[in-house]
């Protein structure tokens, strides 16, 4: 046990570390929950964790696993996040031993039964509470419905043993493991600017400008083919085309098309039906 005047020293000497650098302990920790609250919007569920009030930040986790409960368990899972890895520790392995006996054909005692589900990357999970603690962050997490089930659990971010890390060290950690979804009412552009969902629309009585190009008339209709007495056979394919065939009489052809038998004499055309 420490005296009391052990801890009235250590008390005083963190003061004046936090002295010197011009802050407080609280008022590091008010800065701290101030940019968590605003880079992770907070959500706010029913009182009986079955709905929505208001929504906040949709988080895209970044790293394998978080075990989370279904909110009709009593006991809320507390996973932690330290060196760069996160664990479910007792509660994973609560979920370990409950699969494991049921594996076995034993299940255990109706009272250690959870409805437990794993999260991995790229899923996505509401934050409702945001708390700063001496050895840590602990974001407090929900779910949507999911096959008509809501999970919840906790997640703490563990500061290394005997040191306080800077606001902006503990943003990049939270980083590590959280990504914010990105508004779906906003686009982005090339070059990653912000643009609206939607051009705005002219207004409804707006008047045509007066420079404004005339329609193009349409182009009037091309004569159709004719074919006339006379006309050689090089004139007749260069209107209609080759013939599907050609029936050679002697001094009289026949080209016969699609629709159409063009009769020539001596080269000329004397008949078409």
């Amino acid at each position: 046990m420490f005296s009391r005047q052990a801890i009235i020293k250590v008390s005083i000497a963190a003061a004046i570390v936090f002295s010197s650098l011009g802050i407080s302990p609280r008022s590091a920790g008010q800065d701290l929950q101030k940019k968590l609250e605003a880079t992770y919007a907070i959500t706010k569920p029913t009182d009986d964790k079955t709905d929505i009030v208001t929504a906040g930040a949709v988080l895209i986790l970044q790293k394998d696993r978080i075990i989370m409960y279904a909110t009709s368990n009593q006991v809320l899972p507390q996973n932690t996040y330290k060196a760069g890895k996160l664990s479910e520790g007792a509660f994973g392995v609560h979920d370990s031993v409950q699969k494991f006996g049921s594996f076995i054909g034993h299940p255990p005692p109706q009272q250690m039964q959870t409805q437990s589900r794993h999260f991995v990357t790229g899923e996505k999970f509401w934050v409702t509470g945001i708390a700063v603690q001496s050895d840590g962050v602990v974001f407090t997490l929900f779910t949507d419905a999911i096959s008509d089930v809501r999970y919840q659990s906790t997640l703490k971010f563990v500061y290394p043993k005997g040191a306080t890390p800077s606001t902006d060290d503990v943003l990049k950690t939270v980083a590590e493991v959280f990504k914010v979804q990105q508004d779906d009412s906003a686009k982005s552009d090339d070059k990653g600017n912000q643009q609206p969902a939607a051009d705005a629309a002219p207004a409804a009585d707006a008047a045509p400008a007066a420079d404004a190009a005339p329609a193009a008339e349409a182009a009037p209709p091309a004569p159709p083919a004719t074919v006339a007495i006379g006309q050689s056979t090089d004139e007749v394919v260069a209107i209609l085309g080759q013939p599907e065939k050609i029936l050679n009489l002697g001094a009289k052809q026949i080209y016969v098309y699609k629709d159409l038998k063009v009769t020539f004499v001596k080269g000329k055309v004397t008949d078409a039906q």
